[in-house]
């Protein structure tokens, strides 16, 4: 190999190397907020199991999933309270 090529293929590592970096954060925030999301969920599932029995029903959609799983409980209490309002 010449030592142009074995130059270019440094440039390239370093770019890859660069460019993972400045995707890793981002990606990161992503999936930790999907997972939130879907904990959420099944927190809300459970939820609704536990109030079918009492006639208690919180929507499951998305947004209410996220309300759940990056609130935690105060969010399931934001949900309770703004249902009850609405309703």
């Amino acid at each position: 190999m010449s030592f142009q090529t074995l130059l270019a293929y440094f440039f390239v590592l370093i770019l890859i190397y660069v460019l993972f970096r400045l995707l890793y954060s981002p990606l990161r925030v992503v999936a930790r907020v999907a997972y939130r999301t879907l904990l959420g969920a099944g927190i809300l599932w459970t939820l609704n199991v536990i109030g079918g029995l009492l006639g208690y029903h919180i929507p499951l959609n998305v947004p209410t999933a996220m309300t759940a799983g990056l609130l935690g409980i105060p969010g399931i209490v934001v949900i309770f309270i703004l249902q009850r309002l609405i309703s």
